[in-house]
Parts: structure tokens; sequence; C-alpha cells
């Protein structure tokens, strides 16, 4: 089995004890038996229990995509997963509290280590930034002014997060907003952060959301959704978004329209998780909204994942005796490999904006 994954890696240019930062180092036995039993789920398992290493995972996931190997190894496992995302709804209103539980409620401490000061954990927009900073305040921006923010607006932010978004429209846009997430220590942060600031923060499901409001914004939010429940979401955007208004929708998207995801992330970064795909954001959108602009720079978020990667490397001696060495190893893994996912694009970061139909004209292509 060593002799096939040997042979398989070889596709993508990565060798077995080779000396280039993306090659592959085994340290300890049955890498390959995990790898072709689990999938992903084994590698990325193997990887944490330190049985093998690549000095630039970033780059050895690259190449492994390019490469189009992961859809050589297709496990039973996978299988299995794939079938539960076809057949269950993995993101019921009871089930949705368990990512916030397991991933955002890690800490705030920990997140204002590896994120910009606004603390947005989503991709920034590099355009003309320098700094990762610059990145996530230009695209903050970029938000305002594609949903055309104007001071006295009543704002709703679908997964607000650390409420990056909020606090920088009501600061420079004069709007104010209502934000909902399903993080208490999110929730937390967010209310003593901005006392100030005509923000309103709700510890609540999307799905439970009622009002009238001018725009909306859901910032990184939908990959948490789920395909049985993309129409739902829509249907509340619908309800809750004024005639005239426009809706930014900023999400991670895949390629295609299988309903399956990744079975070590699921495990061990955001559970019950799933990307879109074009085709199923339309579908949910058909007859409630009109597609005024849709805009991919997903090779922002490599760029983005490295700086949090810098981050998180240059603050870890301050959280190892809490954390442990299999959580370094599990989030160098989670950082590296989606940087390496997005460079090559196997993923992408799409903006759509919608309206409901009564926007006039052209809508102005804001870049």
């Amino acid at each position: 089995m060593l002799d096939y994954l040997r042979e398989l890696l070889a596709k993508a240019d990565i060798r077995i004890g080779g000396n280039r930062p993306w090659d592959m180092q085994l340290n300890g036995p049955r890498v390959a038996e995990r790898i072709f039993s689990g999938g992903n789920l084994g590698l990325g398992e193997s990887y944490m229990d330190g049985d093998w290493e690549a000095q630039s995972l970033d780059q050895f996931f690259e190449r492994l995509l390019k490469a189009r190997l992961h859809r050589q190894v297709y496990p039973t496992r996978v299988m299995l997963q794939a079938l539960k995302s076809r057949i269950l709804n993995r993101q019921t209103i009871s089930r949705a509290w368990q990512v916030g539980e397991q991933h955002y409620d890690l800490g705030n401490e920990f997140y204002q280590t590896m994120l910009d000061p606004r603390m947005a954990y989503t991709c920034g927009y590099w355009k003309q930034a320098t700094t990762l900073a610059q990145a996530q305040e230009a695209k903050l921006d970029l938000i305002c002014r594609k949903l055309q923010l104007e001071p006295g607006m009543r704002v709703l932010d679908i997964g607000c997060g650390w409420g990056s978004f909020m606090a920088y429209a009501a600061e420079h846009y004069g709007v104010e907003c209502v934000g909902v997430t399903i993080s208490k220590e999110q929730t937390a942060f967010a209310r003593t952060r901005y006392p100030d600031l005509p923000l309103e923060f709700r510890l609540q499901d999307y799905r439970d959301v009622e009002g009238q409001f001018d725009a909306i914004a859901s910032v990184g939010m939908f990959e948490h959704v789920g395909n049985k429940n993309y129409r739902s979401y829509m249907e509340v955007a619908h309800r809750c978004l004024k005639d005239g208004g426009l809706f930014l929708l900023h999400t991670i998207g895949k390629n295609e329209r299988r309903p399956q995801s990744d079975p070590w992330m699921d495990k061990y970064i955001f559970p019950n998780g799933e990307l879109p795909s074009i085709g199923q954001i339309g579908d949910a959108a058909d007859n409630l909204f009109v597609v005024e602009d849709l805009h991919n720079f997903g090779a922002d978020y490599d760029r983005t994942l490295m700086a949090w990667y810098d981050n998180f490397e240059r603050a870890w001696p301050g959280f190892s005796d809490r954390l442990g060495d299999r959580f370094y190893r599990m989030w160098r893994y989670y950082l590296l490999s989606c940087a390496g996912a997005f460079r090559a694009r196997e993923i992408q970061l799409w903006q759509w904006v919608l309206s409901k139909g009564q926007v006039e004209g052209v809508y102005p292509r804001v870049t």
C-alpha cells in the first residue's frame, strides 16, 4: 500500500522522503493504510498524531488538489458522509448551535491573536492592501458600497461574528444594525466592545429573525446552512428585506453540486458545515431574488489564510500549555490545507448582490 501511495503522490510531484518543502515525511507506521481507508479524515488524523509531516503543508495540498488526487481516494467512510449530506438535514435548528460551541466559542483571546484588530473571520480583499488589517477593512468597505448604504438605514447581519461589519458600517456609513449569531462568546464580546454604537447583537438562529431591513449582509455564514436549508435561508432574507433593498451574500463555494462535506473538516473544525455550488445558490434564490452582481475573489483567501497562519504561529507559545500539541497540529492542518485549496482553485469565494427586482437600471460594478 505504501508503494501505491508513493505512485499516487508522484502524479502531483510529491515525493515520500524528498527534500523539498512540499514533500511528505513519514514518521510512523500505517499512514498509507489510514489514508486509503479514511480519505482526508485518515490523512488529517494521521497528521494530527504526528505520523507524517510536510514542511510546507499549503504547498503539499496545492499540488495534491491540482492533480485531483482526492478524486482517486474514495473510501467507504467518504461515501457514507456524502450519503448523510444527501439524505439528512444536518443543520437543523438544534444541530446549528454545535459549530458555535465547538469552533467559535473556542475563546475570544485566541481569535484576537490570529485575526485583524476588527476580528473579521472571513476573506480579506487584497486588491490594494498590503496588510491583513487593510485587507479586512477594504472588504468591509466593499460590502458597504455594494449595499449602497446611507445614513439612517437599518441593516441586518446574518451571522455577525464579533461584529466587524456592523461596527464598520455604523462608524463609516451612519447605519444601525441588528446581528444574529449562534456563538455565545461572540455575542458577549461584541456587546461589550461596542456599547456606544447603534448595534443590537442577538444570540439567535437565522430562521427566527423577524422584522424589516433596508439592507442585509451575510458574511461567511452560508457555509453553515446546508443544502436542505438553502431555500429556507433565502426565504428568510426575502421576508426581511424591504422592497428596493439589497442583500449581499459572501460565501465560500465549491465547483460542483456534490452534497458532501469534508469528513476531517466536519469532525474537527466546522461540524455540519457544507459548501454550496453556484447552481445550488441559484436554485435557492429562484423566483425570490434577482442576481444583480456576482464577484469571485477566492484567490484572496489564500493570502488571508496565510496571514492568519503567521499570526497563529507567533501567538502559539501563549496557548501551547492550555491547548496542546495535537490542537496545534490540527489548527495548522486546517489553515494551511485551506490555503492550498484556494490556491489550487478547488474552492472559491463569492459575493452575490441580490435584489427583489425593484432596482432600476444597471447595477453599478463595485470593486
